[in-house]
């Protein structure tokens, strides 16, 4: 599934007039750049959640014969979800007991998900996370077993425990991928809107929300204005 419902405030003014998926990095739209990383680790069946300029979303799609593959558009034009209420919404598109990949259309990266998917099913986690050792305002903490222990804000000082017992634990920021074993749904107590992460550190004091560290190599957060320019500086086209 890829993430592409946001406004995009943080794209503002480039998303006045579009989604923040079809806003252009390297002279591709993001969802493109997206779903051709997806496809080089044999991608073939997407679903994707729309809200902002979601008819113009779907166009693309059209035009473009869905890139060659089998895509479901889950809907959210009428009130948007949020991460964890956006995931349950199209939970009926998934197979039970089966592990599917969930990636934030804004990110750019050289993550192996071959590796993110192989540790997932050795440790028959429920979910894992891919997580960078990088400077952000949020980050969740994980125990030395790379297991979800919780959260925090650096700025506000706000802080969430799962396994509040932990005396050692390291954090790490979320990079937008993830791995989910689609048992996650019977799991859901949450309804309407909500977030994915809040829905994690619920379940993470019972369940194995693993944590996959993939600091080596790139990635950018493509969600801002600036921070397309810097990755197009870093990264020119050839």
């Amino acid at each position: 599934m890829i993430f592409a419902a946001g406004l995009g405030t943080r794209l503002y003014p480039l998303t006045k007039d579009k989604p923040k998926a079809l806003v252009e990095f390297r002279r591709k739209t993001l969802l493109e750049n997206c779903i051709n990383y997806l496809k080089q680790f044999g991608v073939n069946e997407l679903v994707i959640n729309v809200h902002h300029f979601a008819d113009e979303l779907c166009s693309y799609l059209k035009v473009k014969n869905n890139f060659g593959l089998l895509i479901s558009i889950s809907d959210e034009r009428d009130f948007l979800l949020d991460t964890g209420g956006g995931l349950k919404k199209a939970s009926h598109y998934f197979t039970p007991d089966e592990d599917f990949l969930v990636c934030n259309v804004d990110v750019v990266t050289d993550l192996n998900l071959s590796g993110l998917i192989h540790q997932h099913k050795k440790e028959q986690a429920l979910a894992t996370l891919a997580v960078r050792n990088r400077k952000t305002s949020r980050y969740l903490l994980f125990n030395p077993k790379k297991e979800l222990a919780g959260w925090t804000n650096i700025k506000t000082g706000e802080v969430k425990m799962s396994r509040p017992n932990e005396k050692k634990i390291m954090p790490l920021a979320f990079s937008g991928i993830h791995v989910i074993n689609s048992t996650i749904f019977n799991l859901m107590k949450e309804e309407g809107k909500f977030s994915i992460i809040d829905l994690y550190l619920r379940l993470a004091a019972t369940h194995n929300i693993m944590a996959f560290d993939h600091t080596e190599g790139f990635w950018f957060d493509l969600g801002k204005p600036e921070n397309i320019e810097e990755a197009d500086r870093l990264f020119p086209l050839k």
